[in-house]
C-alpha cells in the first residue's frame, strides 16, 4: 500500500492534480519522440519542494498508461520512496551496488499494477561515490532492457553533488520548483550546476501554484526548455 495523501493520481485520479500529472506525462513523452526518455531523473533546487511526491505520481502515471516503470529512490542521504509505499529499507539500491547480485533480487512490485520499486537500502557513508559508480551507470543502462521508463529521486542539487551526477547518465532532467518557497537565485543555481555537466534538462514544475478561484492545491505545470 502507499500513503494517499501522496499518492493522489491513485487515490484520486479525477482530480485536477491527477490530470495535470497525466498532461507532464505526456509532454515527457512527446519530447522522446526522436530518442525515447527511459531514465528520467527528478530532483530539485533545496529540500521541500516536492521531488518526491513528484516523481512518485509521475511514476504512476507512466504505469496507468501500460508502460512498465522501475522508480528508483536515489536519494542516498534523506530516502523517502520506503515511506511513501509503506515498505521496509533494509536492502535496496545501495545493496544491490555493493553485492552485485541480481538486482531483481532488490526490487519490490507496488499495488500499482506495472510499477516497481526499489528503494535507496542502507544508507552509505560515500553515497556521491556510489552514485558515480561504473556499477551505477551500467545498472541504469541495463535496466532498459526491463523497464520502459526508469524513473529516480535524488537529493536537492544546491545541496550535495548526487543530482549532478545521476544527471550525466540519465537520458532526461526535471527540475521541481516550489512556488511558494524557491528563490529565484536558487533555481537558477540549480539550473546552472545541472548545466555544467550537460545535463539534459528538458523541463520544470511548478509546485504549490495558487488558484484562489479553485482553492489551493498542489497543480504541476510542465514546459520544455
Amino acid at each position: 500500500m502507499a500513503e494517499k495523501n501522496t499518492i493522489i493520481v491513485h487515490s484520486n485520479p479525477k482530480s485536477p492534480v491527477s490530470e495535470a500529472y497525466r498532461v507532464l506525462r505526456t509532454n515527457i513523452q512527446y519530447s522522446g519522440i526522436d530518442k525515447p526518455l527511459k531514465s528520467i531523473l527528478v530532483t530539485s533546487s533545496v529540500p521541500m519542494e516536492g521531488k518526491t511526491t513528484t516523481v512518485t505520481n509521475l511514476a504512476i502515471t507512466f504505469a496507468q498508461a501500460g508502460s512498465k516503470v522501475l522508480l528508483i529512490d536515489g536519494d542516498l542521504r534523506k530516502p523517502k520512496i520506503h515511506k511513501v509505499f509503506m515498505v521496509s529499507n533494509d536492502t535496496g539500491l545501495t545493496n544491490y551496488l555493493v553485492s552485485r547480485e541480481d538486482y531483481k533480487e532488490y526490487v519490490r512490485h507496488s499495488d500499482v499494477p506495472n510499477l516497481d520499486i526499489m528503494t535507496s537500502g542502507t544508507i552509505p557513508p560515500n553515497p556521491s561515490e556510489l552514485l558515480n559508480s561504473d556499477a551505477m551507470k551500467m545498472f541504469i543502462k541495463s535496466l532498459s532492457d526491463d523497464y520502459d521508463v526508469i524513473l529516480l529521486d535524488a537529493p536537492p542539487v544546491c545541496s550535495v553533488t548526487d543530482a549532478s551526477i545521476i544527471s550525466t547518465y540519465a537520458d532526461a532532467t526535471i527540475l521541481v520548483v516550489n512556488s511558494g518557497k524557491t528563490h529565484i537565485d536558487e533555481a537558477k543555481k540549480a539550473k546552472e550546476l545541472l548545466e555544467r555537466v550537460n545535463a539534459n534538462i528538458i523541463g520544470v514544475v511548478l509546485n504549490k501554484v495558487n488558484k484562489k478561484e479553485k482553492g489551493n492545491y498542489y497543480y504541476y505545470k510542465y514546459y520544455q526548455e
